[in-house]
């Protein structure tokens, strides 16, 4: 029963997190490989499932409100595509340990540049 909830409230924080466009796909992809023992293919895979209708309810929503520019769309969404695409290709031909360090590390850059950014903006206020 726990795991079950535990499921469901990683579910609905990474499904807001994604909608808002913070990156919640990162975090579905550390809370399944590290609390429900999901591998990492696995949950790279189900990250990408999960991606699908969260992204195409946020794409709905932002265009309807005016928020989606479309110049920047369109010169992003086949570059994205294929860079998502060979992504996925080189994964598979990888060991998986290869990928958890960079991972890591990207992970950790990316916290640290949100925080320095932050910091930055409360210091010009």
């Amino acid at each position: 029963m726990a795991e079950w909830m535990i499921s469901f409230g990683v579910a609905l924080a990474t499904g807001a997190l994604s909608s808002w466009g913070v990156g919640g796909g990162t975090l579905l992809l550390v809370c399944m490989t590290l609390f429900l023992g999901v591998g990492h293919r696995e949950a790279q895979a189900i990250n990408l499932l999960f991606f699908l209708p969260t992204a195409g309810i946020s794409l709905f929503f932002h265009r309807k409100n005016g928020f989606l520019d479309k110049d920047t769309w369109r010169q992003a969404a086949v570059p994205g595509t294929a860079a998502a695409l060979a992504g996925a290709v080189l994964s598979m031909a990888v060991d998986v340990s290869m990928l958890r360090k960079p991972f890591g590390l990207f992970l950790l850059y990316s916290g640290g540049s949100m925080l320095l950014s932050a910091r930055k903006k409360k210091e010009t206020k």
